[in-house]
């Protein structure tokens, strides 16, 4: 933020009147995330650097490629379930920075206030349980028959003469 004044807007006052009164939001703050699953490649970077775990992402290999994200990276696995457990969140940010998409970001919304603690776990994956089953589904269809192909091809340079 660029007013030097910042902190002193409210001069002389110790309370405001919220929600009616607001003080500005700084642009370099960290509030809550957000996920624009579309531009994630399910690369699970976020999840293995955030220090308090509060991050959990399933992931199903495609059998295909399934799309791009917006600057271009293909997709190439499913995002089964992509949760952020608010409440252990210490938002220190590691996981916007090593996002190579950059789909995971710090908004500035700070006052989401529940009644209850589960409430703070923010679902982010769009995809049904019955998707999910379909997806896995085809996905072990695939590997069992790389696996018979594998098979097969190995058996035949079993049997072939050597000279």
């Amino acid at each position: 933020m660029s007013d030097d004044n910042y902190f002193k807007k409210l001069e002389g006052t110790n309370t405001i009147q919220y929600p009616q009164q607001q003080l500005p939001v700084p642009e370099v703050g960290r509030y809550q995330l957000d996920v624009e699953i579309d531009d994630c490649i399910v690369c699970d970077l976020c999840a293995k650097v955030c220090p308090v775990d509060c991050i959990t992402i399933d992931s199903i290999k495609a059998t295909e490629l399934i799309g791009y994200t917006s600057d271009g990276s293909p997709k190439r696995i499913y995002a089964e379930k992509f949760d952020i457990d608010m409440a252990k969140c210490m938002y220190c940010g590691l996981c916007t920075i090593v996002c190579p998409t950059e789909c995971i970001v710090m908004t500035n919304q700070y006052d989401r206030s529940v009644f209850g603690l589960s409430d703070l776990t923010y679902q982010f994956s769009d995809m049904t349980p019955e998707e999910a089953k379909e997806k896995q589904a085809l996905l072990d269809k695939q590997l069992t028959e790389r696996a018979e192909a594998k098979r097969k091809r190995d058996e035949g340079e079993e049997g072939g003469v050597v000279i």
